[in-house]
């Protein structure tokens, strides 16, 4: 799951500055949890799992935060003003869990956390996919947009491409979760399948 939250500050400025990229900046943080078994890890995640305020402050085995920071600049003339650049800038915070072991651990449970472990976190990392992907959109938008009369139209127009594609990105990120939520026990079980054979080919260690 994720959250949003959007910044958005337009710099008026009179000169072309260096284009530039969608810039992602990511950062990790972990959570602790125990147990020897399914249900006492199940139960670890539900406790202690990150809220999710899109989903009503449940909370989730791992989640990721974003926040999206516009920079505009704009060229003035007496008759029009344009953007001449934009730059997007995501900066996003993957929260994901840690198992503390036990000694004697199972190996089908093991095998289990291993499996959902790595789900989870390829999961987060889509969620980041999505962001960045609309970040590019939402660069890419602004400076593809026509001349205004001037530059509060043009600023005015900004934040209405802008508000579309971030509303248009949380669409995105719903429906992403809506999905993988449908396939998570049928994709659990393939990828716990996939996981064995690879153990068992020496693939993977045990």
């Amino acid at each position: 799951m994720m959250k949003r939250s959007l910044l958005c500050a337009l710099v008026l400025g009179l000169a072309a500055t260096p284009a530039a990229a969608a810039t992602l900046v990511k950062t990790y943080s972990y959570f602790a949890i125990r147990g020897s078994t399914l249900d006492e890890i199940q139960k670890q995640l539900s406790e202690h799992g990150p809220e999710v305020k899109t989903s009503g402050g449940s909370r989730h085995p791992g989640a990721t935060q974003m926040s999206f920071t516009t920079r505009t600049s704009y060229a003035e003339r007496s008759d029009s003003c344009r953007i001449v650049d934009a730059n997007v800038t995501v900066k996003v915070k993957v929260i994901l869990p840690r198992w503390r072991q036990p000694r004697k651990a199972d190996p089908d449970v093991k095998l289990f956390w291993d499996t959902l472990s790595a789900d989870i976190k390829r999961h987060e990392e889509r969620h980041v996919e999505i962001a960045k992907n609309h970040a590019r959109e939402l660069e890419d938008a602004l400076k593809a947009t026509y001349p205004q009369k001037n530059c509060q139209i043009a600023r005015e127009k900004a934040a209405e491409i802008t508000a579309a594609i971030l509303a248009k990105h949380d669409r995105a990120q719903v429906q992403f979760d809506r999905v993988e939520s449908v396939n998570f026990e049928s994709r659990i079980v393939r990828l716990m399948h996939y996981r064995l054979e690879r153990i068992q080919n020496g693939q993977l260690p045990g």
